[in-house]
């Protein structure tokens, strides 16, 4: 298993470029099978996860090329379908639940293994389930299985989301596609991420308004085309680096950055001593001195990003005074404390708050990534405290960030995959 060793004591400063969403590329890369023929998705990070996708597509059938150079992937996808999603890749990939949409609409039979992914919190599917339940679907759990089939094409319906559930959403925006009639999802998730997906899938010929708002309507069309579509940026990449800069007193020019994807963390970090300018292609996070503590509670888009939790309670081990850090949306989001505790973090867990007492400097020693945003966060942990700091499990970081190492290298770190 590899290691990141960090060094810590780095100031942090230069320029770095944020490549296309993670969550965003694996849905785009999902979404291609409802249209045969190839489709093509640029700008696509170099991740792990992408090429676990790539093997999962493939076993349904189509035929993918990844260009890593180019940054591009293109999808051939059969008239013919394969229909099974098997445990041994699923397990890895949570974004894996995204061909169930597709497959049903299209190929009318999907078997989807329960997925894995990080160790975040339980996730249950019973929204996919139910909203596709509710399009006419048979869906039953067997053998560690999703196993869903339809004798004929999906009907739409009102469907009423309990909680603005990202993935939720997505597969029944992609379901709906090709379904008969008008499908309204109503409490939608308002995530860039399924705006972009959305974006691609009317490149298709899909008919959907509302994106962006608690409201999405899909007119089923009755059949879709293959497209090329350009990811948008990783807005939680682009919030990494924004944190790293504040953590280490440095000086961060961020390329392709949305500053209007991450609002409330970005007024966060201002709020912590941090000075915030826009570029003409991106923006510039600048810190002088020890951040102030800042209280935050996660919630769906546009709230404070639950994949930046661990990012802000990393930064408040660090700040000067005490904080409440709530978790609203995923209960096991707090796992990583334990680690960052181990680094000398004053951290008290209750329910799904927080408490951070701010010390001036962290101190090296032996932790373990429990996923990919904690691991990024322990390395930026690393990075201000005292000491070389090995960080095991690091192919966690691997599955949402393209060589972290060698980013952080060129910002001035001493980091090294070992």
């Amino acid at each position: 298993m590899d290691r990141f060793k960090v060094v810590g004591g780095a100031r942090l400063s230069g320029t770095v470029k944020v490549s296309g969403a993670k969550n965003s590329a694996l849905k785009l890369m999902a979404a291609a099978l409802l249209a045969p023929g190839k489709s093509k998705i640029t700008n696509l990070p170099a991740i792990a996860d992408v090429g676990y996708m790539a093997e999962l597509l493939t076993r349904l059938g189509c035929k993918v090329e990844i260009d890593d150079k180019a940054g591009e992937v293109t999808i051939e996808v059969p008239e013919e379908l394969g229909h099974r999603a098997d445990y041994d890749l699923v397990r890895k990939l949570r974004a894996s639940i995204n061909v169930l949409g597709p497959l049903i609409t299209r190929a009318g039979k999907a078997e989807v293994a329960l997925p894995g992914g990080d160790a975040i919190g339980s996730r249950g599917l019973d929204f996919h389930i139910n909203s596709l339940a509710d399009m006419g679907a048979e869906i039953k759990l067997e053998h560690g299985f999703i196993v869903a089939s339809t004798k004929q094409r999906l009907r739409s319906a009102l469907i009423s989301l309990e909680f603005p559930s990202v993935g939720a959403t997505e597969n029944i925006m992609t379901a709906a596609t090709l379904a008969q009639g008008v499908t309204t999802i109503e409490n939608a998730a308002r995530e860039p991420d399924v705006v972009d997906l959305g974006e691609f899938l009317i490149s298709m010929g899909a008919k959907i308004s509302g994106l962006g708002s608690h409201t999405i309507k899909i007119e089923g069309v009755s059949k879709l085309n293959p497209a090329t579509h350009a990811t948008l940026p990783d807005r939680i990449v682009t919030g990494t680096w924004a944190f790293a800069a504040a953590m280490t007193k440095g000086d961060i020019t961020i390329e392709n950055g949305r500053v209007d994807h991450l609002e409330i963390p970005l007024d966060k970090l201002v709020e912590a001593g941090a000075v915030i300018t826009t570029t003409e292609n991106g923006f510039r996070v600048k810190m002088d001195k020890r951040p102030i503590a800042v209280d935050v509670a996660t919630l769906p888009y546009p709230g404070f990003p639950t994949d930046l939790q661990s990012m802000i309670i990393t930064l408040n081990s660090i700040a000067d005074g005490t904080s409440i850090v709530t978790e609203n949306v995923f209960e096991g989001r707090f796992m990583f404390v334990n680690e960052l505790m181990r680094l000398g973090a004053k951290i008290q867990v209750d329910g799904h708050h927080a408490a951070i007492t701010g010390i001036e400097q962290l101190s090296a020693a032996p932790v373990v990534a429990t996923d990919i945003r904690a691991g990024a966060s322990l390395v930026l942990a690393a990075l201000v405290s005292e000491g070389v700091t090995l960080i095991e499990d690091s192919f966690h970081i691997d599955r949402g960030y393209p060589d972290f190492p060698a980013q952080l290298q060129s910002l001035g770190a001493d980091v090294t995959r070992v």
